[in-house]
């Protein structure tokens, strides 16, 4: 118990001391891009988001609501069985994907998914990963990973998402049973 206090105290330090910098980095929508917001509706519960969020786009399929979004670079902890570690961003990633899937008549989030993130520059892959599956406080529940853009400009995002992979009650027994691929193109300036 001493260890997981010790553990969770660490990672919200890291938060804190690192929305300093987020605040700085973020500080101005970029231009032809989507204004950034600082609350998510749905998703915080009326908490101010640390972080602020550019959205990048968005698609519906099926009733599921796909929703695109991009942050400051954050480290986030994968939990393993009975052992966890900590990623930490490397200095060449500038940017955290988040993907949010959630019900469009409810708002609920949808999770035992997949999201499979392609990212091109100029038809170039520059990204081209998995997403984990992340809970936050902040942004919700959503699919993400730390990115390195190679630099401001247009970017085409593809993403694959998989069927959920869970017991389903009948409202969702026809719906989201294979793959999808849905694409978006954003415009991203580096921060000065």
């Amino acid at each position: 118990m001493r260890r997981r206090s010790r553990t969770t105290l660490a990672i919200a330090v890291l938060l804190l001391a690192g929305s300093g910098a987020i605040l700085a980095v973020f500080s101005s929508p970029a231009r032809g891009s989507a204004e950034m917001t600082t609350s998510t509706a749905g998703m915080d519960k009326g908490m101010p988001m640390p972080v602020p969020i550019q959205p990048i786009g968005q698609a519906t399929w099926q009733g599921m609501k796909i929703q695109a979004r991009l942050s400051m670079p954050l480290p986030f902890v994968v939990f393993e069985g009975t052992s966890a570690r900590m990623v930490r961003p490397p200095k060449k990633d500038n940017v955290h994907l988040m993907v949010m899937l959630t019900d469009t008549q409810t708002g609920a989030a949808i999770p035992y998914g997949s999201v499979w993130a392609t990212v091109r520059k100029a038809g170039k892959i520059v990204f081209d990963e998995r997403l984990w599956p992340m809970i936050s406080r902040f942004m919700g529940t959503h699919f993400g990973n730390n990115v390195a853009l190679p630099g401001s400009g247009t970017y085409r995002l593809s993403l694959l998402i998989g069927p959920p992979q869970a017991a389903r009650h009948i409202e969702y027994s026809k719906v989201w049973l294979k793959p999808h691929r849905v694409s978006m193109t954003f415009h991203w300036r580096r921060p000065s």
